[in-house]
């Protein structure tokens, strides 16, 4: 039995956008494809996203050059409208994003469980990298 305790990493950003848009930017697979990648050599080229308890979503990840790609999907354990999503990933990780309104903006937050396979250090970067990516595309359209 593996009694090891996973380390949780915390990411954020302030989205300046209201709420409502901010959550439908998050949530739905037409802007979820546009947004979902850590670098411009990756990208999203299909999502689903059954929003809801016990609801799975799926994101399609690759390489521009097709050289690599993966599925990102998991199942929904709570939705909170506007305000929380928690998920279990494929492998059994937690994740639990929280939507915060201040005014005209939103704070994002992702805290999520590391995987033993890349340094914390690098999940870390590449999360943030895809909640900056969110960020600009959010407050750009």
């Amino acid at each position: 039995m593996n009694t090891q305790q996973k380390q949780t990493i915390t990411i954020e950003t302030i989205v300046h956008a209201p709420l409502e848009k901010v959550w439908d930017y998050f949530t739905s697979p037409a802007h979820i494809t546009q947004w979902n990648n850590a670098s411009e050599d990756w990208h999203t080229p299909t999502a689903s996203n059954d929003l809801k308890v016990g609801g799975s979503f799926s994101y399609r990840m690759e390489a521009k050059d097709g050289s690599f790609g993966f599925d990102f999907g998991g199942v929904y354990d709570a939705v909170e409208e506007h305000a929380l999503i928690a998920y279990t990933l494929g492998d059994n990780r937690q994740v639990t994003v929280i939507f915060t309104a201040d005014g005209n903006s939103t704070k994002v937050q992702e805290s999520f469980e590391a995987e033993t396979m890349h340094s914390v250090e690098m999940q870390q970067a590449g999360w943030q990298a895809i909640l900056d990516n969110f960020k600009k595309y959010t407050e750009q359209h």
